[in-house]
């Protein structure tokens, strides 16, 4: 179990590294990942550094009448949810054009700041920004979350074994990420967390963003993503079943990614493959939010007909994005699946097109049918093929001939770079 400082969050020594070479370090995320928990440990190992939290009332006011004053300070100045005051970014960047050393801003949000339409074109080339997902499995059991590095260094030359079952897989996934959910026991404690996850999200952090008309039909339309993760966002669909317009899901779709709940996982394709179907998979960012949305709990998980399938792939393709914020390797996530309905769930493009396919299954045991997205994947792509890999929920690593092997699910978090 974690402990309530830092997580061991990898993002605190990336933010510290940024902050000795950049004038403006953002720090996006959800609410609830634990943004000013982090700045706060950051500005403790920095003499003469300056914290303003816009969510209370009278320094949010302050920012609002006096902008220019509200962002003057010689040291360390940071700003905790920055998304409540867009009109500052102007003036921090007269800031930092003035006085141009490394660290002079942290600005923590839970939207993504500098996507919103309506800002300021105010920062380009004086920031660098790190995402903040919900704790990966790595950051809760101190292990190395080294998946993605090593894969592409070492191929299908990688081993794990792991005593975890189907049942331990899956009560990981009903956890999630958030620190509170993750401190809290299994049962209606942790379910309220999510519930009022939900009610504050639609009722303060995407109202902070836009305005929304109907309230009641955000809270329906995330129900419908959490019962469609890993699968494939299909507009027509996916407003037939929320019953509403094109327009009005199209727009709520960005929200909702662009307050970090969900995810769209783009199409991948190559001059090789030419059938590849266009449309992205969605992602929920929290397993455990996703479940509870869906009404899996723990003992609804236990029956054999429960839909666990989805949810162990959405917990395993979110332990691999989350990867891919702090990973040595320069490597984009996507997913395939071509008119003939052969899929890869997860197709990992290095930048030097190098590809590494991923298929998940719930599983304990693993068949040479699971590989025939993979296997179709390598006879296309010759020597860009590094390595394909079915993670399934068994405990052994397995050779399914070259450059094909099963490894246990835990191999995501327990490899070493």
């Amino acid at each position: 179990m974690v402990d309530g400082n830092l997580y061991g969050r990898r993002a605190h020594g990336m933010a510290l590294e940024a902050l000795a070479d950049t004038r403006v370090v953002v720090v996006n995320g959800a609410r609830q990942v634990g943004k000013s928990t982090l700045a706060h440990s950051i500005l403790g190992r920095t003499p003469g550094a300056k914290e303003l939290y816009l969510d209370d009332p009278a320094v949010l006011d302050a920012a609002h009448e006096d902008p220019v004053g509200f962002v003057q300070h010689d040291g360390l100045l940071l700003i905790d949810e920055i998304q409540r005051a867009p009109g500052l970014l102007l003036p921090i960047k007269r800031e930092v054009d003035r006085d141009p050393r490394p660290g002079r801003f942290l600005l923590t949000g839970s939207a993504r700041l500098l996507d919103l339409r309506d800002l300021p074109d105010a920062l380009p080339g004086r920031t660098e920004t790190i995402e903040l997902w919900p704790l990966s499995q790595g950051e809760i059991d101190s292990a190395p979350d080294g998946f993605v590095d090593a894969v592409f260094r070492r191929g299908a030359d990688v081993d794990v074994k792991a005593e975890l079952s189907k049942h331990d897989y899956v009560a990981r996934a009903l956890r999630g990420g958030y620190p509170e959910a993750v401190r809290r026991d299994p049962g209606r404690r942790r379910a309220r967390f999510f519930d009022s996850y939900v009610s504050d999200l639609i009722t303060r952090d995407v109202r902070q963003v836009t305005d929304i008309e109907r309230p009641a039909e955000m809270r329906r339309l995330l129900s419908v993503v959490a019962a469609r993760m890993g699968n494939l966002a299909v507009a027509q669909a996916l407003g037939n079943d929320a019953g509403m317009p094109r327009v009005t899901l199209s727009r709520y779709l960005d929200l909702l990614e662009l307050v970090f709940v969900i995810k769209r996982i783009p199409a991948w394709s190559s001059n090789l493959t030419t059938r590849a179907v266009g449309t992205p998979k969605l992602l929920v960012v929290d397993s455990g939010l996703g479940a509870r949305l869906v009404g899996i709990s723990p003992e609804r998980a236990m029956d054999v007909t429960s839909p666990v399938g989805p949810l162990v792939e959405n917990f395993a393709l979110g332990e691999i994005a989350r990867q891919l914020t702090w990973a040595d390797e320069p490597v984009q996530l996507f997913h395939y699946r071509n008119r003939d309905k052969v899929e890869v769930d997860a197709v990992l493009e290095h930048a030097s097109g190098d590809i590494v396919g991923v298929e998940i299954k719930a599983a304990e045991t693993v068949r040479g049918d699971d590989f025939r997205g993979l296997r179709h994947l390598q006879s296309r792509l010759g020597n860009r093929f590094i390595a394909g890999f079915v993670l399934y929920a068994g405990q052994e690593s397995l050779s399914f001939g070259a450059g094909l092997k099963a490894l246990p699910l835990a191999a995501l978090w327990r490899l070493e770079a």
